[in-house]
């Protein structure tokens, strides 16, 4: 993937009012519901004392014009 590593992809099944309430949050955040299920899940690993790596940013906006020669 050329923006960084793969990331993966499952299914999930989830109570409709759990997701609507997760719905609820990313859009109180600005994020997607993806960004914010993968949020929550460090959140929650970290109250657990897991440790992890930061998770690695990615560019945002549109890419930069080409120069014409």
């Amino acid at each position: 993937m050329p923006g960084g590593p793969e990331r993966k992809a499952f299914p999930l099944r989830v109570d409709p009012v759990l997701w609507a309430a997760v719905e609820r949050c990313a859009a109180a955040e600005l994020r997607s519901v993806n960004a914010e299920v993968e949020y929550l899940l460090r959140e929650a690993l970290g109250a657990r004392g897991v440790k992890l790596k930061a998770p690695v940013s990615r560019k945002r906006g549109r890419p930069p014009k080409e120069k014409k020669s």
